[in-house]
């Protein structure tokens, strides 16, 4: 903890260096005012509200509720052929096949192919910096693709044509655009800010330089570091559930697909 103190306590010197060189001469550098312009934003409350508080993931969870339960309320159009396709809706099939197919695909490269492959060839600190900026987007990107897919589906389904086979395809697709939804939401920013904090422990301790395993060093006898790689843990472990969750839904809908096609 007190290396940790240090290390902080020479970041802020730094800091405080830039800030006095890039003032010399009475004019201050592009830099410098870029610096100041980031920390006056940071430290004002609409900032606090938006990056520092749970009120914005609530307003956008909501809009999300509200906006799938617009869509699938019942309607008077009659139900269309989306896999088959009709001459007028060739754009849409493409958009829907298109979405799915991205989603689909950065689930399989994210989940075992991306992680698997820079965990075991990269020291685990470049590794967790490679995840802190993949994270977001991923669930992000997957969010989007399942909200687009699910609501060009319901469109061509309306509520009042549903059979079972249908209903099972709404509630998966649903299930799984609001579970990566509340994932980027409220798991995702706890998850990184962990990160930051085992990374700064684990960098003043000298460790964190290994490949493919994780060696805790002299913070094993750590109760604050243990503590906060426990709670760590515990989050990337609900993520890669409600990952692999996500990923059933897309098969079982891949699978619906595939039944459907007449091209074979």
């Amino acid at each position: 903890m007190r290396l940790h103190e240090e290390m902080l306590g020479r970041e802020l010197e730094r800091s405080q260096e830039e800030d006095v060189e890039g003032t010399a001469g009475g004019k201050p550098r592009l830099g410098h005012k870029l610096r100041q312009w980031m920390r006056t934003c940071q430290d004002s409350k609409l900032y606090k509200i938006m990056f520092c508080t749970a009120q914005p993931a609530h307003v956008i969870t909501i809009a999300a509720v509200l906006c799938v339960t617009s869509v699938v309320l019942p309607s008077s159009e009659k139900p269309g052929n989306l896999v088959a396709g009709q001459p007028h809706s060739q754009l849409t099939s493409f958009v829907y096949l298109a979405s799915f197919v991205m989603h689909f695909g950065s689930q399989i490269w994210m989940t075992f192919v991306s992680g698997l492959s820079l965990y075991f060839a990269l020291p685990r600190h470049t590794f967790g910096e490679v995840q802190r900026i993949l994270f977001p987007r991923y669930f992000t990107l997957n969010a989007c693709l399942s909200l687009t897919t699910l609501l060009i589906y319901v469109k061509h389904h309306p509520a009042n044509s549903w059979d079972t086979e249908i209903a099972v395809q709404v509630i998966g697709m649903g299930g799984a655009f609001f579970l990566e939804l509340l994932i980027r939401l409220y798991l995702t920013p706890p998850l990184l800010k962990l990160i930051d904090l085992k990374t700064s422990l684990e960098r003043a301790a000298g460790v964190g330089a290994e490949i493919g395993r994780h060696e805790a060093g002299p913070l094993k006898h750590c109760p604050h570091y243990l503590k906060i790689h426990r709670a760590f843990r515990r989050i990337h472990m609900t993520i890669a559930m409600g990952n692999m969750l996500t990923m059933a839904c897309t098969v079982f809908h891949l699978y619906y697909i595939a039944s459907k096609l007449c091209v074979l």
